[in-house]
């Protein structure tokens, strides 16, 4: 997961709007690597992919509404990191996280971007 967290960092530090396709493409690598990996996540792996995850739902949301062209496709990946933001906000609470904790913790990561 840290190899798209700091990918991710990288990213909110552009200037610039990176183009659909890569947008596409680090969406897929992030969704096919919690396919793979959700049940190994250790908690800090799981706060970062949630992260992640909710940055990937403004983003695709935003785009969607910009985009009109792309829309249903910005729509697709919103609703799936929506999914996996659910499952992996789930995870967390297991975990004996609570709701405050997990938006602390967040707060955390994006403050240190």
């Amino acid at each position: 997961m840290e190899k798209y967290f700091e990918k991710m960092k990288e990213y909110l530090g552009m200037e610039t709007e990176i183009s659909y396709e890569e947008f596409e493409a680090y969406y897929k690598d992030v969704i096919a690597f919690l396919n793979n990996d959700y049940l190994n996540l250790e908690k800090d792996d799981t706060i970062k992919g949630r992260f992640i995850l909710t940055i990937l739902m403004s983003n695709s949301e935003d785009r969607g509404k910009r985009y009109k062209n792309l829309s249903k496709k910005y729509k697709k990946i919103y609703e799936k990191s929506q999914l996996w933001a659910e499952a992996l906000t789930l995870r967390l609470l297991k975990m004996g996280m609570t709701k405050d904790q997990i938006i602390q913790a967040e707060q955390e990561l994006n403050d240190s971007i």
